[in-house]
């Protein structure tokens, strides 16, 4: 997304000097966009319908359609800037579409009764002693934290193994007129 964000400056930097108020309107965008996907300054941002655009990302995408180009060179810059917006927007759909918990609860509920039943099972064959209290202690904890790792990467924009935003944020800083 952040690449798309950069070429779609650069196409409209290399629209000429009339698409700089497209250019201000996608700054304005994206920090909207960033602040939704990760549910920065959440008062506002987080109530909105998140497969809604914007409305500075409608006023971007409109504005961009309304560029009046003078030469051939202007319509295909026009074209394919109207085309990596349009993908910019697939790809926000797409992340806010999979913001829901990947794992699905019944197969957390089997794949918890399974590991208790192996674990149980190797205390069954196995005199009660503090190695094998330590080591299944060990081996739960393990289990635990795989568990709450892989229901950590299902939210990608959240908690504590989260995805940045500085890239995204960063991409901002060279788009000036």
């Amino acid at each position: 997304m952040t690449s798309n964000v950069v070429l779609l400056d650069n196409l409209l930097a290399q629209y000429g000097p009339e698409a700089n108020d497209e250019r201000n309107l996608l700054r304005r965008a994206i920090v909207v966009l960033a602040d939704r996907m990760w549910r920065e300054k959440s008062s506002e941002v987080a109530k909105a319908n998140p497969f809604e655009a914007s409305a500075v990302s409608e006023a971007f995408f409109a504005k961009l359609q309304e560029l009046s180009p003078q030469n051939d060179s202007q319509r295909s810059l026009q074209a394919r800037a109207i085309q990596i917006a349009t993908d910019i927007a697939q790809t926000r759909l797409s992340l806010f579409a999979q913001t829901n918990n990947s794992i699905p609860m019944p197969f957390l509920v089997v794949l918890i009764f399974w590991l208790t039943i192996i674990f149980g099972s190797f205390g069954l064959f196995a005199k009660p002693s503090a190695t094998v209290f330590g080591s299944l202690f060990v081996f739960a904890l393990s289990a635990a934290g795989a568990i709450y790792l892989v229901l950590e990467l299902g939210q990608p924009f959240a908690g504590l193994m989260q995805i940045s935003s500085a890239p995204l944020r960063s991409a901002l800083t060279p788009l000036g007129p």
